[in-house]
């Protein structure tokens, strides 16, 4: 058991890793080259670093340590320690990156605001399932959906629209802010998309004689709960037995493949359910 969860925890910081690399590649191999002012808080740190001159360096470190500390208290003490290493391995893929890299990887600053955003986003989605942050604004979104059911790209906008906008006061220059707001567009909707991906959710219908072999086999192999509603046929009158199954739309295949070996000729209907709440799936936030 100890050897599982020594594994799984591995598996968590390896992703962690792999989506922190591709998120630093993202910023310092397209955006920053670009030179698109980006949000968070090296945006804010950047801003207030033409505003009093103070270090921006420094200033993010300690911007980062009020929030990671704050972080441990609101969502976890596990949080903090992934959120630690997160920051710590984003600054160094960062540094690294940003020496081997002097101009944008695509000269189009287009697209490169596009790919830079998707690879930002891919990664920023990735560190999040893992339960890691990239510090900044990423901290300060979980934070608030841990209270209200707002989602993380969302929340990631708004944060990172208001430094964007404040940029144009110090630069000057529409054009720059224009493309800091394209570039956190596509950042916040591709980490949505990273996310839900992973909790999308399918309803199942399903009409069958055979529906307690069905039953049996979703609750033993599929591993799922199911629900038996009695129903009346509108057109025979023949009183029948309607099975119904709340899954994660990876999930979805394996039901498909129990219904079709103990009644092919059962009759199905299969939907998208935007969002289920409870014993194994999402938890209400109010």
């Amino acid at each position: 058991m100890k050897f599982k969860a020594f594994g799984n925890g591995l598996l968590s910081y390896i992703f962690l890793t792999i989506g922190l690399g591709i998120s630093a590649l993202g910023w310092a191999g397209f955006i920053i080259p670009s030179k698109i002012i980006a949000g968070g808080l090296t945006g804010i740190a950047t801003v207030l670093h033409f505003l009093t001159g103070f270090d921006i360096g420094l200033m993010t470190l300690i911007m980062n340590t009020i929030l990671i500390v704050t972080s441990m208290k609101v969502i976890g003490a596990s949080f903090g320690v992934k959120s630690i290493y997160s920051v710590a391995v984003f600054s160094l893929f960062l540094s690294i990156i940003t020496h081997l890299v002097s101009e944008p990887l695509i000269t189009d600053r287009i697209m490169a605001t596009v790919t830079g955003g998707v690879l930002a986003g891919t990664g920023a989605g990735i560190v999040f399932l893992n339960g890691g942050s990239t510090g900044g604004s990423d901290i300060i979104a979980l934070m608030i959906n841990k209270y209200k059911n707002i989602s993380l790209g969302r929340l990631l906008l708004y944060i990172d629209s208001v430094v964007i906008g404040s940029s144009f006061i110090l630069f000057r220059s529409l054009e720059t802010m224009i493309f800091g707001f394209v570039t956190m567009a596509i950042l916040a909707y591709t980490v949505d998309l990273i996310i839900s991906g992973t909790k999308q959710t399918v309803q199942f219908f399903i009409f069958s004689d055979h529906y307690e072999e069905i039953k049996h086999q979703v609750i033993n192999v599929a591993k799922r709960g199911i629900t038996v509603i009695p129903a009346e046929g509108g057109y025979s009158g023949k009183e029948v037995k309607v099975l119904m199954v709340i899954a994660r739309k990876s999930e979805s295949q394996a039901i498909l493949n129990i219904i079709k070996e103990a009644d092919p000729r059962a009759f199905i209907t299969m939907g998208n359910v935007m969002g289920v709440f409870g014993q194994g799936f999402d938890s209400i936030k109010v």
